[in-house]
């Protein structure tokens, strides 16, 4: 077995493949760039060293600086996690050529599966069921794809030949779409896998994505781990996976795990690697992809056959056989895992950055929840990679014990700081078309009015609005104290005494209330609201949590301001509450700012479609945004004539920073 292994990734994969070598005694070597210095997997490694500058391109995707520190660092092997250079032939072969065991397949299998349009043509000369569409590699031309598009007939799928994830892909539905989404299709499989190459194919309507976890040793070996149901998704990103599907019969996943064995052995396969397929409503499979690397959920597939995939990745690459042939693996009960993002289901998940301020884990919940978390309280969400911030799996007996119990596991995650996707996945879990199992992977679409939060009532909006406020007290009055030495113990109040109208803002509705000293009273603050009064006394402690005192009652809340937007987790779910600072109001309304639009999230202006003078309509694409690894497009909010461009092509913005402004 190896002595030392260098780790090729960050973040929670990185953590994870620690875990594991910690297990077999082997030593790690971390890299990182200059955003992750500080990173939970750099501080877990033995050893760190520096890769590159924070972009990408510069440092995880750099592979003659990932050889050099292997070299430097005297690792015997590399790790490469899952994203990045995992299903890159040249890296690959790049660590084979410096004398080193690349932990994986061998640089012929990732080539010849690591094409989408390579792996169909393949695929269907060794009698593997594909679906039609068009996957030539040397015919690229628009107009060729164009041309294929109409004879398959729409919709149709796009899909980026070179790596996963939903980069580059983009579901067209008429032709008259096609080219400018096969543009931004390009765009964004360019810029997250340095290929622009597409393949095209018939959409199914109410498909489900199945895949098969295999396995291959150096020995001729090769297995199957049975299958994952990954049909929840959005914008063809998974979301929630689980082992093993309710619609798999054991008829039908003993031939899918036939062929995927097959499509392994017929390319050389070894190490891990995932067959993914698409299946209708009938129950006929066909081949997607061939995924040549570990995958995100392949926690699931560990809980049900109680192996650590991981581990078996080191003894494969170490040259040891297979520790167990396909009659020694079974399926024991069942398990889910949802991924926790920092995106906002609410703004068609638009991916969020920031500083988690408040952090709460569900660790202590139940022994068969597991948590993959690299993140930690202070640690930053950057826009240069992906938005994936922890995962958390459970374990049972029965579905629905495993639904109960990740549902109560997120029930108990508090993720404070950056917007997250946490309360959206417990709706997913309580919704009966998940809970029956009858699923498909347009169930995010079709259920999204019942999954996406919808405006609380009137007294939780007042009970959000009241913690809003005294959040904004508490946090004045800490201010006071620490710039003024005469304002101790609230004794020196100056003008805390007269009474104060405070405007709080949820959605577009807006919320008012009165709030003063109270001198007669041990709870100093009185505070009214629709004719109601609550006297109270708050405090607030370093980590985030807001304590609330009244006469008969003390409770607590964890509670984190961005800006003027004011976060809070309330009964599990997490809200927005914006104050309405008046002489930000008085100064907007001094410069005369009628129609402006901002940035929805930080990122990289890599396209600009109007200039000044330009007359456009309501939903006109302005420009594209490129926020982790995703492009996103910034539509005109209404019609009008675009006054100024304050943007500029190439330029990293920061949320609410103006991109273009109208004229009034």
């Amino acid at each position: 077995m190896f002595q030392k292994v260098l780790i090729a990734n960050r973040g929670e994969i990185a953590c994870r493949i620690i875990e594991t070598a910690r297990k077999l005694n082997i030593k790690t070597v971390a890299i990182y760039s200059d955003a992750d210095k500080n990173a939970k997997h750099v501080q877990m490694a033995d050893f760190a060293y520096w890769v590159g500058e924070t972009p990408a391109r510069q440092s995880y995707l750099n592979i003659d600086n990932i050889i050099n520190v292997l070299l430097k660092s005297g690792a015997e092997a590399i790790h490469p996690g899952y994203g990045f250079l995992s299903e890159n032939a040249s890296f690959a072969k790049a660590v084979l050529d410096a004398k080193r065991i690349f932990i994986g397949p061998p640089p012929s299998a990732i080539q010849a599966m690591g094409s989408k349009i390579e792996a169909k043509r393949l695929m269907e000369k060794a009698g593997v069921p594909i679906l039609p569409g068009h996957h030539r590699v040397d015919q690229q031309d628009d107009k060729i794809l164009l041309a294929a598009a109409d004879k398959i007939g729409f919709p149709v799928l796009i899909k980026a030949a070179a790596g996963g994830g939903g980069k580059g892909m983009r579901r067209v539905d008429q032709a008259t779409d096609f080219l400018s989404a096969l543009a931004s299709a390009r765009r964004e499989a360019k810029a997250a896998f340095g290929d622009d190459a597409v393949l095209v194919e018939k959409y199914l309507l109410s498909p489900r994505h199945i895949e098969i976890q295999v396995f291959a040793d150096q020995h001729g070996n090769a297995v199957h781990l049975f299958e994952r149901e990954c049909s929840i998704q959005r914008r063809h990103q998974k979301v929630l996976e689980e082992a093993p599907s309710v619609l798999v019969t054991p008829k039908l996943r003993q031939e899918m795990g036939q062929v995927a064995i097959n499509a392994a052995k017929a390319v050389g396969y070894q190490g891990a690697g995932t067959v993914e397929f698409i299946v209708d409503q009938q129950g006929r499979f066909y081949f997607m992809e061939m995924n040549t690397r570990l995958q995100v959920e392949h926690r699931v597939t560990e809980k049900i056959t109680g192996q650590d995939l991981v581990e078996w990745q080191f003894l494969v690459a170490a040259g040891y056989q297979l520790p167990l042939n396909q009659s020694q693996l079974t399926i024991n009960g069942h398990s889910i895992q949802a991924r926790v993002y920092a995106e906002d289901p609410d703004r068609d998940f638009l991916p969020s950055s920031g500083e988690v301020r408040y952090l709460k884990l569900p660790n202590h919940v139940h022994s068969n929840i597991l948590v993959d978390s690299t993140i930690r309280q202070g640690d930053a969400v950057t826009i240069h990679y992906d938005p994936m911030i922890m995962k958390v799996v459970s374990w049972a007996k029965s579905r629905d014990e495993a639904i109960r119990l990740l549902w109560s596991a997120l029930d108990h995650t508090v993720v404070l700081g950056v917007t997250n996707n946490v309360n959206f996945l417990k709706q997913v879990l309580k919704h009966p078309v998940f809970v029956k199992g009858t699923i498909d992977t347009h169930f995010i679409q079709q259920h999204r009015d019942q999954l996406i939060s919808v405006l609380p009532e009137p007294a939780l909006l007042e009970k959000l609005t009241f913690i809003a406020a005294a959040s904004l007290l508490e946090k004045r009055c800490r201010a006071l104290i620490e710039t003024n030495p005469w304002f101790q113990g609230y004794d020196w109040r100056m003008n805390y005494v007269q009474p104060e109208t405070l405007t709080f803002k949820f959605h577009e509705q807006q919320f008012h209330l009165t709030v003063r000293w109270n001198e007669n009273s041990q709870l100093p603050w009185l505070i009214t609201i629709n004719q109601h009064q609550f006297l109270i006394h708050i405090t607030a402690d370093e980590s985030g949590l807001l304590y609330i005192e009244s006469a008969t009652d003390k409770w607590s809340v964890p509670v984190n301001w961005n800006g003027n937007d004011c976060h809070i987790c309330l009964d599990g779910k997490n809200y927005k509450i914006g104050w309405v600072d008046p002489l930000t109001v008085a100064a907007s309304e001094d410069v005369g700012i009628i129609g402006r639009l901002a940035a929805p999230m930080p990122g990289k202006i890599t396209q600009i479609f109007v200039k000044a003078g330009d007359k456009v309509e309501k939903s006109t694409p302005l420009a594209i945004l490129e926020a982790m690894k995703m492009e996103h497009t910034i539509r005109s909010p209404a019609s009008g004539v675009i006054a100024e461009i304050t943007c500029k092509l190439g330029q990293f913005v920061q949320e609410n920073t103006v991109l273009i402004k109208f004229q009034e």
